[in-house]
């Protein structure tokens, strides 16, 4: 749900701001009260404390029915630990599916769960933990109505994922009204960049200069260049960007490697049928080999991959020539500095490409990585080694870095003073036909369908600024005016079904008064400004102004 209406001043009664980063591999929060501004990361998790962020994993009983587990409690355990006849149905990943990514890439899912479900189920566990945090520290709180919630999207996904993520903290009971205004949308780049303020005077930053920030998740990379503006403001100097190339891409070229040695076939069937042996693979992997890769071979372990204990299902599945060849080794696979280094190259030259591009488009005086891939030694000296005149800092957390900055966006709004947009949006039109229109898209009534330009892609908006078009009926008669609102990627547009075109939604304005026939205008304004796109129309003849609320066509 995307609400397209007037958004008023937030009501005096916030007492609390809870920031809310689900990550593609490992998710938290933070929260702070609004008389203190002291930001707190949850460190507290069902099975493991310390940590400030938890596995995006769920755990579901043997028909998908109920969530049994889910975080540290739903990794994958060890096999021969595993009682028999107990076959965990472990979901994770499942955010990948909100993203634009091609479909083979993305991980399966169970028949019967959907990715927002998926999210829903594990922001309803998370949100347990939320409202218990705000009780604990300030009892008497009304969650619905004191708490501020600010729930962070990457930068290179749609308008969409706002209306799902919305959707899903709806039903996940973290808010009790899909419209509310106590749930704001921040992008994980723009939280980050927010979070990078306390570290201005360690780092030399003035008012005017600009600085680069890298969010490298598990599934995303996201990067802004922000301006620091008067009285501790921000500007947002480039389009953000990012792309799918984060932590999770390392263990992908893991596999692949173990498909090269195990066939296909057999990699294909044992993550079908054995996800969970699978998932706990993948997790061994990351915690001996993947954390602690420096690109320094003096220091690399040898790392073995034993199948019969790690992955014993797998062995059923492996035949032919690759079957003599592990047999003989004892089903033991040796991987060594170059073969780890090899995981991890293709990431991270596709991470550098896009430091490049940003820091091509403007000069930055310092880079700070966020993220818990920036934690990665190997993407920091490569990063250090490729950009040696740009400063390269990690500020405290980084791997809390989103939620926290999350908090300290909505403790002050204002922190934020333009942005720069990555969509090119307008409203279709009926104008009549004109000499060099396409004659094939010529109706039946004389007139043709466009796309009408309202605000640019690239262009820097101020925080609520509007862009306003006025339109009048097509019908003396006619007693009301649909609405139809759409967004693309390219700079300009003629045509609402054109490739890369995407529907907003829509919305109906009545129009009473036909005695006055086509002279009734309505202006219809976007609000870009709060992240959540604001659409007003206004009658001019009557001074009408509509508010309304509609589900995305998604």
């Amino acid at each position: 749900m995307i609400q397209f209406t007037y958004i008023p001043e937030v009501p005096e009664d916030i007492r609390v701001v809870v920031g809310i980063d689900l990550g593609t591999t490992y998710s938290g929060f933070a929260y702070a009260h609004v008389g203190s501004c002291d930001v707190i990361s949850n460190e507290d998790w069902p099975g493991k404390k310390g940590l400030k962020k938890t596995p995006t994993v769920l755990q579901y009983d043997e028909n998908f029915e109920q969530t049994i587990l889910w975080g540290f409690d739903a990794l994958a355990s060890e096999p021969t630990k595993r009682r028999k006849k107990v076959q965990p149905n472990t979901v994770e990943l499942f955010k990948f599916h909100l993203g634009n990514i091609p479909k083979e890439q993305k991980p399966a899912l169970p028949s019967n769960i959907s990715a927002e479900r998926a999210i829903t189920d594990y922001l309803r566990k998370m949100g347990e933990i939320i409202k218990e945090k705000v009780e604990n520290h300030w009892p008497g709180t009304d969650f619905f109505r004191m708490v501020r919630l600010i729930a962070t999207v990457p930068a290179e996904f749609t308008e969409d994922t706002k209306s799902i993520m919305r959707q899903c903290m709806y039903e996940a009971n973290l808010i009790n009204n899909s419209g509310t205004q106590n749930l704001k949308f921040t992008t994980e780049p723009e939280a980050a960049a927010v979070h990078c303020m306390k570290e201005f005077n360690q780092h030399g930053l003035k008012t005017g200069d600009k600085y680069l920030v890298v969010d490298c998740g598990g599934g995303t990379i996201d990067l802004t260049v922000r301006k620091l503006l008067d009285n501790n403001r921000l500007g947002e100097d480039t389009e953000r960007s990012g792309d799918f190339c984060g932590g999770t891409f390392v263990d992908k070229e893991f596999l692949r490697f173990l498909e090269g040695k195990v066939g296909r076939y057999a990699m294909d069937i044992f993550r079908i049928k054995h996800y969970s042996q699978l998932s706990y693979m993948i997790q061994q992997f990351c915690e001996r080999v993947k954390t602690r890769f420096t690109g320094e071979e003096s220091e690399f372990r040898k790392y073995s991959l034993d199948i019969e204990k790690t992955c014993p299902a797998l062995k059923q599945y492996v035949s032919g020539s690759a079957r003599d060849e592990l047999e003989e080794e004892e089903w033991e696979i040796n991987i060594n500095f170059e073969t780890v280094k090899s995981f991890f190259d293709p990431v991270v030259s596709k991470i550098l490409q896009l430091i490049s591009i940003q820091l091509d488009k403007s000069k930055c005086t310092v880079m700070f990585l966020v993220g818990g891939f920036s934690e990665s030694k190997y993407l920091q000296q490569r990063i250090k080694q490729r950009f040696s005149k740009c400063k390269v800092a990690i500020p405290p957390y980084p791997m809390a870095a989103i939620a926290r900055g999350a908090v300290m966006y909505g403790l002050d709004m204002d922190a934020i003073k333009n942005r720069v947009l990555k969509w090119t949006y307008g409203v279709a039109v009926h104008p009549k036909f004109q000499e060099g229109d396409p004659p094939s898209r010529k109706e039946s009534d004389g007139r043709i369908k466009k796309f009408c330009l309202m605000a640019k892609r690239g262009a820097q908006v101020e925080v609520n600024q509007q862009f306003s078009a006025t339109m009048l009926p097509n019908d003396p008669k006619q007693t009301g005016m649909l609405f139809k609102l759409y967004y693309t990627a390219k700079e300009t547009a003629q045509f609402c079904d054109e490739p890369e075109m995407h529907k907003l939604g829509e919305f109906h304005v009545d129009l009473p008064d036909t005695h006055l026939g086509l002279d009734r205008p309505v202006t219809l304004s976007l609000c870009f400004g709060a992240m959540e796109i604001i659409a007003i129309a206004r009658n001019k003849t009557s001074g009408q102004v509509h508010r309304t609320t509609f589900k995305l066509n998604l």
